[in-house]
């Protein structure tokens, strides 16, 4: 059964009450450009969906041994497929955002100030998945205010996200390639309310360079198999 129809994946339910996603060909970006940072497809690129698979399962395994909380199960990458455990999103949806280089989005809003590729410092931000909006930025105090998080969440979000980005920032710094930046995603686990990392961690939702040339998302897992 289709649970929810996204743009790179679809979340599944079978009889046995398993959850599952279904990775697309999809990819996100603008006039055929992958770009992480938009909010709509704009690109197909064959394998993709496999790909997105194997680089997720390899991630999630690293931060299961790191002891970080997520809702992988097992994949197969030959079905383009992740089982995993249930969870609730915040408000609509909620993506953390940790920005080692000014790149994409960051440096189409503050251009004015900022020069492509220049350190940033662990810097993180909180977008709204809201595609009729353009995915807008939130600060602490209007997610609380909202009740899409509650006292205390905003911090624990932030420390897992920096957490798990420098995590995946070393473990490619060991392949020789550099993250600029990486888009996470986080939920409520349904049996227990626990936060924990949802969603994928692919090539997907990353910006990744290797001697100052940006990887393809598709190029990625070749590092990886």
């Amino acid at each position: 059964m289709l649970v929810y129809q996204g743009k790179t994946k679809d979340l599944h339910k079978d009889e046995k009450n398993r959850y599952y996603f279904k990775f697309k060909d999809d990819v996100t970006g603008k006039d055929g450009v992958f770009d992480p940072g938009e909010n709509q497809v704009g690109a197909v690129m064959e394998g993709s969906g496999r790909s997105n698979v194997i680089v997720s399962s390899y991630f999630f395994d690293l931060l299961k041994e790191k002891n970080i909380p997520t809702h992988f199960l097992s994949s197969d990458p030959g079905q383009c497929t992740m089982d995993i455990l249930p969870a609730t999103v915040f408000g609509q949806g909620l993506e953390v955002i940790c920005r080692f280089k000014a790149v994409g989005s960051f440096l189409r809003r503050y251009g004015l100030y900022a020069e492509e590729g220049q350190d940033l410092a662990d810097y993180v931000e909180f977008t709204l998945k809201d595609d009729a909006r353009k995915d807008p930025l939130i600060t602490q105090d209007a997610l609380e205010i909202l009740g899409i998080l509650e006292e205390g969440e905003y911090e624990r979000l932030k420390e897992l996200s920096l957490q798990i980005s420098h995590i995946i920032k070393e473990d490619l710094a060991e392949k020789g390639l550099e993250l600029y930046d990486i888009k996470l995603e986080f939920g409520r686990l349904k049996e227990t309310g626990e936060i924990i990392l949802i969603d994928e961690v692919s090539g997907g939702n990353m910006r990744v360079y290797k001697n100052g040339e940006f990887i393809e998302p598709l190029s990625l897992v070749e590092y990886f198999t």
